[in-house]
């Protein structure tokens, strides 16, 4: 009797385990840094496998149209951690390297994080990476709702842990970490694995958030020597990169799986901005433009998501997520209440609404099916129209805001306006590369996006801070008088001056500068005056000339 008694007790709580671990299953979100659209094998890419982050689309589901929430790093992240449009809360800009970053950068603790509101419901919540969302005290990792925190709070810096010409220093939990010697990619997989090994009796959530394909442009040799057939320097080293990146996921996804977790884990893989080209050999095809640009190349990315058991496999999902989708599903999967309301009942003070989408209903409600369409996917798909979502799509508008340029995706329609030349109009349905501008032809049309837009922008504050580096401030984050912010005119910089300024900021030394290098990206658009994504010496010159002649105080 006393042992079927205790046989009972054991096979009743096992079961409370389990619906306890169903009721609250593993989270594991993997970012991505400046991955370009076609830098993936499912979405294309041929000469760098990328077998472990594919196998989560082939476990699960791939968007063709997923999107991050901004076509730089920063307030792409900030729209992850918050649920929200970053515009919500002032939000809107890269914050320069941390010396010189203004005082109020970061995101508010009135915004509750991800990671704070998993905690609050018994989640060991752990973050790995890249932070760039706050560097204040009160604003780091550790302090935002991680209980473990491992890498590095700034915009970028060296995979060599030990270079000595590095001044964002490696931290845990707040301390500087010394003596780390690991190429940083394979130091993050290894303390994500450490973190799911040491958490693995109650459920967790895990960010790895990648510097990883980001500039400067280092592999190890064991990454690159992968790589053979590739010749070109820089594309190797890029290579190299993703190799790593790839490996990282794959030790990250093999421990859950040793632990016989996979089926109870909500995964998660996107990138926070589409790929910078130019700068690191990243591709977006078939998408224009890059990272910086409102055009898809800057904001349509590699997005995958698996849940072994509970999302069907093999999925091809066609509707437009964005990467604060990431944040609401999670939350739902976790049975965390978010108070969701409809978009025209918001407060537009209310930051506890969020902008993200629960995406589960959209992809266990249908049978998936491949289908074809000119987005990387593989020629063999075939569209089977009978089969259709039989719910509405998470978003019937997505908007995206970065200081003088805005975008606009109503349906299949997007809106693009540089605030250089005229806004232009795109039927993404039939031109997924944004080759031809409908504006003249649809001007209706164009008058209705422009109006979603501008209804849009009731909600959102304006940018709180610029992006600051040694050009416009000090040390500690002031901006110096001749910035432009101030009483103090600006100064036009002398020939030489100019000369000097483009030399260091060309760091590939391919005599033009992409935004991304670009001191000012504010500017970028009025400097690139033939509109082909880079900035020359003689278009730097010309735009100081012309900014001279137009305003003679200067």
């Amino acid at each position: 009797m006393t042992r079927l008694l205790l046989a009972v007790c054991l096979l009743l709580g096992s079961s409370a385990l389990t619906a306890q671990a169903a009721d609250k299953p593993n989270i594991i979100i993997f970012l991505a840094d400046d991955l370009g659209y076609a830098d993936i094998g499912v979405n294309g890419c041929k000469d760098i496998p990328t077998p472990h982050v594919d196998a989560i689309a082939k476990n699960g589901v791939r968007f063709t149209d997923g999107y991050a929430a901004h076509p730089v790093c920063s307030p792409s992240r900030a729209a992850l951690m918050s649920g929200m449009y970053q515009h919500r809360f002032g939000f809107e800009h890269n914050s320069g390297p941390e010396r010189y970053a203004a005082p109020n950068f970061g995101m508010p603790r009135d915004v509750p994080s991800l990671a704070e509101k998993l905690q609050a419901a018994g989640y060991a919540t752990g973050m790995v990476g890249k932070w760039h969302v706050g560097f204040k005290e009160g604003l780091r990792p550790h302090e935002r709702g991680f209980d473990f925190h491992f890498g590095f709070l700034s915009g970028a810096r060296s995979y060599y842990p030990d270079n000595p010409r590095e001044n964002d220093p490696l931290i845990r939990n707040g301390e500087v970490v010394k003596g780390e010697k690991e190429y940083l990619t394979d130091a993050f997989a290894r303390e994500s694995v450490d973190f799911i090994s040491r958490s693995k009796d109650k459920p967790y959530f895990l960010y790895v958030a990648f510097n990883a394909v980001h500039s400067p442009l280092e592999a190890t040799g064991k990454y690159e020597a992968r790589l053979p057939h590739i010749t070109d320097k820089k594309r190797k080293t890029y290579a190299g990169m993703l190799s790593a990146l790839d490996d990282a996921v794959g030790r990250v996804m093999a421990k859950v799986r040793e632990l016989g977790q996979e089926e109870n884990t909500l995964v998660f893989f996107y990138s926070d901005n589409g790929g910078p080209t130019p700068e690191t050999s990243s591709r977006n095809d078939p998408l224009r433009g890059f990272k910086g640009q409102m055009f898809e190349g800057g904001i349509r990315v590699p997005f995958v998501m698996q849940w072994k058991g509970k999302i069907p496999a093999g999925q091809t999902y066609r509707e437009p997520v964005m990467g604060f989708d990431c944040h609401a599903t999670a939350l739902a999967a976790a049975n965390v209440d978010v108070s969701l309301r409809e978009t025209n009942e918001r407060s537009r003070s209310d930051r506890a609404t969020l902008d993200g989408v629960n995406l589960l209903p959209f992809v266990t409600s249908f049978n998936p099916q491949p289908q074809a369409r000119n987005d990387g996917a593989s020629a063999s798909e075939a569209e089977d129209p009978r089969l259709r979502l039989r719910v509405k799509r998470p978003h019937e508008q997505l908007f995206w805001r970065a200081g003088p340029q805005h975008a606009a995706r109503v349906g299949d329609w997007k809106l693009v306006d540089t605030r250089t030349a005229a806004p232009m109009l795109f039927n993404l349905k039939d031109d997924i590369g944004e080759q031809h501008d409908l504006a003249a032809s649809h001007p209706d049309k164009l008058k209705e996006l422009q109006a979603a837009f501008a209804e849009w922008e009731k909600g959102t504050q304006p940018a709180k801070w610029v992006r600051q580096d040694q050009r416009n401030a000090e040390p500690g984050g002031k901006l110096k008088s001749d910035a432009g912010t101030g009483a103090t005119p600006r100064r036009t910089p002398n020939a030489a001056r100019i000369d000097e300024a483009f030399k260091n900021a060309d760091k590939n030394n391919d005599g033009k500068l992409s935004r991304d290098e670009y001191p000012q990206p504010g500017v970028f658009n009025a400097v690139d005056a033939n509109k082909d994504g880079f900035a020359t010496l003689e278009e730097v010159r010309a735009y100081f000339r012309n900014r001279q002649s137009n305003n003679p105080k200067e």
